[in-house]
């Protein structure tokens, strides 16, 4: 099977592109082909366009909490909300979060999906530091478009299927919470460099079968060097991706109480009760 996996940016550029991995699953080994920088959106809608069969697991938030949709009387389907958010220019969906966070008290002002607790993920409200909530905006409206399968969400074209991943998830499980990568040129040290490669060593070796993602990784050391770690980050999100679909039988590894306005991410951490 054709595994991607996409490390997303809401604004992609030449010096950062949008990341993707492309990589072959032949039974429990996951043989990376080729490395991709897309530098605008419209190479992203094409990525999620061509034939299939393929899965892909992309790192962005694919819905909003139950909470924030609720209170903003949106629609109440992830697919009427989001084509509702898609009517929406950038400035107009910054407007509707910066309005809502007004007036609310500490810690009500951006909320999170059940999904975002269970892994310690940030509120896909979240529009400073990391841009989350742009990266649902740009990102969640052209998947739903794409027409692929979403587990859970959207019953599309079953040759292609779509997955949210959290690539920081599966690196917690390698190594901890220790710092692999930084944007920044200024943060990014040797510490972080020897931690990338650490987690390409997991992902080439049986370890990351004691992660439960039961898959070996075949891929070149080059995709460590990287200091912004979008091409670690991608690889990870491929083996999200080929860990669902050997879970396709038992709905891509959702749990069976997942929130079907939210969205849930996908990873053997979080297939238990959502509660």
């Amino acid at each position: 099977m054709k595994i991607l996996g996409i490390d997303f940016t809401s604004t992609p550029t030449k010096r950062k592109p949008i990341t993707c991995v492309t990589a072959e699953l032949t039974e429990r080994t996951l043989e990376v082909s080729s490395l991709s920088g897309w530098t605008d959106l419209f190479q992203f809608e094409e990525g999620l366009a061509q034939s299939g069969p393929w899965v892909a697991g992309i790192d962005l938030p694919f819905g909003q909490s139950r909470k924030f949709v609720n209170n903003k009387g949106w629609p109440r389907s992830w697919k009427g909300y989001v084509q509702h958010v898609s009517t929406m220019t950038r400035q107009e969906f910054r407007t509707e979060l910066d309005d809502y966070r007004q007036n609310r008290m500490a810690g009500d002002k951006e909320h999170r999906r059940a999904c975002d607790i269970q892994v310690g993920a940030i509120s896909p409200q979240k529009l400073y530091g990391v841009p989350v909530a742009l990266m649902f905006f740009e990102g969640a409206p052209r998947i739903q478009r794409s027409g692929a399968t979403i587990p859970g969400l959207q019953d599309g074209d079953p040759n292609r299927v779509v997955i949210e991943a959290y690539p920081g998830l599966l690196a917690r499980t390698l190594i901890g919470r220790h710092s692999y990568k930084s944007d920044t040129r200024s943060k990014q040290t040797a510490g972080q460099l020897a931690r990338r490669q650490q987690i390409l060593r997991y992902l080439t070796s049986d370890q990351v079968n004691s992660a439960q993602h039961q898959v070996r990784v075949t891929a070149p050391q080059e995709l460590a060097v990287d200091p912004s770690g979008d091409a670690l980050d991608a690889l990870l999100c491929a083996v999200q991706a080929s860990w669902s679909w050997q879970m396709r039988h038992a709905n891509y590894g959702l749990p069976s109480d997942y929130d079907d306005l939210e969205g849930w991410i996908i990873d053997p951490r979080t297939q238990g009760s959502c509660v």
